[in-house]
């Protein structure tokens, strides 16, 4: 017996508002852009980028834009289902197919008949069942395993992944005219290390939803903290942003975020040690004595929640010395923005 297809909609209020899933940068804007002048279409559109950088949430937003957004989003993961069992996720079956098919069953691209199919890891998919993919892009026939006749179905198929294809074509572990049937509409999403100015806005949306879902009040990150997290690599990108978030929320923020700001600091300053063998010996000194400043300021900044002064007091330098040691270590000198507002609300800094 088949899933319901109302339990394949999408409400569109369920995805983060454009802003937080684009951000600032231009080449996430050109993404945006691509999708408004092509999500009313039925085209295949294929979205690279790497593991975390939010794929799925971008296929979902083509969906609800599309003409088809009342009609069933079905997500099939081709790198999370055993070879055996795709084919029969994805195609269905008939009744005494093969051992254990005590009834018939159709498949996801049944399922999502006049909407959108989201195939996941695409690249992962078997060379067997691309040739039956391809069959059903070029004409919409399909069948089930064990059946007599071809079906019929009208689907948008939206592909994700996280590999070279073009590698894998000419390695022939991907079919060619399977990738150049899917690779209509391109959209790559750029890794969170080059969008780092979306990292604030980013964990305030994190916040938001990780305090209602958890039900915890949350205060704000503070500037220094932000800061840190600027200058981590995320190899994750944001699914490794919101899995940091979320463990800090979990644990008590206060705690977590010091604990895990120790740990990011000590890593930075051991990076930093580590290439200095390479230098020359004076180079290497000033770096080191850098690091440790800058260990120091942010240890001391996120003890007193961001305020400026009081910092200066404890640290026994001037106010403006402070602010210069700041603006050498590109670290930011004044508060922006939301979060930087907020906490100025909170604690009442004096700039």
């Amino acid at each position: 017996m088949s899933e319901p297809k109302n339990n394949f909609r999408i409400d569109p209020a369920d995805l983060p508002d454009d802003e937080i899933i684009f951000g600032a940068t231009p080449a996430m804007k050109d993404v945006r852009n691509t999708i408004a002048r092509v999500c009313e279409t039925d085209l295949p559109v294929l979205i690279r980028g790497e593991t975390g950088s939010g794929k799925e949430i971008i296929a979902r937003y083509v969906h609800t834009r599309s003409r088809l957004r009342d009609a069933p989003f079905v997500k099939l993961n081709c790198a999370a289902i055993p070879v055996h069992l795709l084919e029969s996720e994805l195609l269905g079956y008939e009744k005494g197919a093969f051992t254990g098919a005590n009834e018939s069953k159709p498949g996801l691209v049944e399922i999502a008949d006049g909407g959108t199919l989201f195939l996941d890891e695409i690249g992962d998919m078997a060379p067997s069942l691309q040739t039956k993919l391809l069959h059903l892009l070029q004409d919409g026939r399909y069948s089930r395993i064990g059946g007599r006749e071809d079906r019929q179905a009208h689907v948008r198929i939206i592909c994700a992944t996280n590999c070279d294809l073009e590698a894998a074509v000419k390695t022939r572990t991907f079919r060619s005219d399977l990738f150049y049937r899917i690779d209509v509409i391109s959209l790559h999403l750029s890794p969170l290390r080059e969008r780092k100015q979306d990292i604030p806005q980013l964990c305030q949306h994190f916040l938001d939803k990780l305090g209602k879902k958890y039900k915890r009040r949350v205060p704000p990150l503070t500037e220094s903290t932000l800061h840190l997290l600027s200058q981590w690599n995320w190899s994750g990108n944001i699914r490794e942003l919101e899995n940091w978030m979320t463990r800090n929320i979990v644990l008590g923020l206060h705690e977590a975020l010091s604990a895990e700001l120790s740990r990011q600091v000590a890593k930075a300053s051991n990076a930093i040690r580590e290439q200095a063998w390479g230098c020359h010996l004076k180079d290497a000194s000033r770096q080191s004595v850098r690091a440790a400043e800058q260990a120091i300021i942010l240890r001391r900044l996120e003890a007193n929640q961001g305020n400026r002064r009081k910092t200066s007091k404890d640290l026994n330098m001037s106010y403006r010395s402070l602010l210069y040691k700041l603006r050498d270590l590109g670290m930011p000198t004044r508060r922006s923005g939301k979060l930087g507002n907020e906490r100025e609300q909170r604690f009442g800094e004096i700039r």
